[in-house]
C-alpha cells in the first residue's frame, strides 16, 4: 500500500477541488479534497483552501477514512 504522500498543485492538473459543505463559506479555516482522483490515484488529495498552489497532501483511502470517522466521533477535539 502507498504511504501517504505530500504533492504540488502542479501534480494533479485535473483535480476538482471540493470544500465541505459544512466550512462556512469564507470562514478560512478550510481545506478542500479532490475526490475525483481517488480512483485513478488510490489516495485523497487534500488542500488548504486559502493557499490552492500550496503543497497537497495526499492520504490513503484507509487513512482518509479513519480521519473523518474520528472527526465525526469526536475523538479530534475542537477548534
Amino acid at each position: 500500500m502507498a504511504n501517504n504522500r505530500s504533492l504540488r498543485a502542479t501534480d494533479l492538473p485535473s483535480a476538482d477541488w471540493r470544500k465541505s459543505s459544512y466550512s462556512g463559506g469564507e470562514a478560512g479555516q478550510c481545506v478542500e479534497i479532490a475526490a475525483n482522483l481517488v480512483a485513478s490515484h488510490g489516495m485523497v488529495p487534500i488542500r488548504d483552501s486559502k493557499a490552492p498552489t500550496g503543497p497537497i497532501l495526499g492520504l490513503r483511502v484507509d487513512a482518509f477514512s479513519s480521519f473523518v470517522a474520528g472527526i465525526k466521533a469526536g475523538q479530534l477535539g475542537t477548534v
